[in-house]
């Protein structure tokens, strides 16, 4: 069963909540994304004695505000309904076949795939959000800017790719053994329990240094983006007439950029770690009936 299919019976049950929740969330994006670009022309027109940058900067701030706010208060509604009519369809579906240590390793895993939905969803698409959206706004102050980013993009998917492998494994490992937790403590076998907790100690750790590790390398491949993409900026301001708010959105799509690479890992990690889970709680088929969560 593929992991993404429970992930798409789950939007489709809940699809008019999410789009509403997704589309709050997509004018929150959107207004972050233009705020460099206002605070640019803000900066500009106050210099010429202007208030009309400034005046569509503060609208393009209330409407991330009032999005944000309304989507805040929604979200928790949504998705506490939807992990509610999950993880007791599951248990109900579950309980005469199952031992009690995989019904309750996957009721928290259960959890962690709401959470996935909720927390690691938004942080996704935010990242896409100011990857794409700062390429097409560098574009038009930069165009060789664009050049440097994408360039740069070649080297992260490659290394993510192989992030992604490793991230799979040790994913796996460590869910493994917090299937067999309950069974374990249950024996009260003191060599067994700390054998346990000594095993999932070890696999976190693992995880752990491997994020660390991928931390590193992609902060030097972050730096060389920012010092680069500045230098050549800089120096052609001077020759072409770059106004002060042209430097400032430039500056703030590079780091937005930026930003949205040091996601790409992160992301390949959660998907992985979703893929495990789904496959744990096997949820499609035997907990929905009728295109509803029993």
């Amino acid at each position: 069963m593929s992991g993404f299919s429970v992930l798409k019976k789950i939007v489709l049950q809940h699809k008019y909540r999410l789009a509403l929740t997704y589309t709050l969330f997509s004018i929150e994006m959107i207004g972050l994304l233009l705020r460099p670009f206002f605070l640019g022309k803000a900066v500009d027109d106050l210099l010429e004695g202007s208030y009309r940058g400034l005046l569509y900067l503060a609208i393009s701030h209330l409407a991330w505000l009032i999005a944000g706010t309304i989507r805040h208060m929604y979200d928790t509604r949504t998705y506490t309904s939807i992990y509610t009519s999950l993880v007791t369809g599951m248990l109900s579906k579950k309980y005469q076949n199952a031992d009690v240590s995989k019904l309750s390793a996957h009721s928290t895993l259960a959890r962690e795939f709401i959470d996935f939905l909720e927390f690691d969803l938004n942080y996704v698409v935010e990242a896409a959000y100011n990857l794409l959206g700062s390429l097409i706004m560098l574009f038009i102050y930069d165009k060789i800017v664009v050049w440097i980013c994408l360039a740069i993009l070649v080297p992260v998917l490659i290394i993510s790719y192989y992030y992604g492998r490793r991230m799979k494994r040790l994913n796996k490992m460590k869910n493994d053994e917090l299937e067999n937790q309950v069974a374990i403590i249950s024996t009260r076998n003191v060599k067994k329990i700390n054998q346990h907790y000594a095993n999932l100690r070890k696999w976190q750790i693992k995880i752990s240094d491997k994020e660390a590790w991928n931390f590193g390398v992609m902060e030097l491949m972050v730096l060389t983006v920012i010092v680069v993409s500045l230098l050549i900026t800089t120096n052609k301001s001077w020759d072409e007439g770059f106004l002060a708010g042209d430097i400032i959105g430039i500056y703030n799509y590079i780091l937005k950029f930026v930003g949205g690479l040091d996601t790409i890992p992160y992301t390949v990690q959660r998907f992985s770690s979703l893929k495990d889970i789904t496959r744990r709680i096997e949820v499609e088929g035997e907990y929905f009936s009728g295109g509803e969560i029993k």
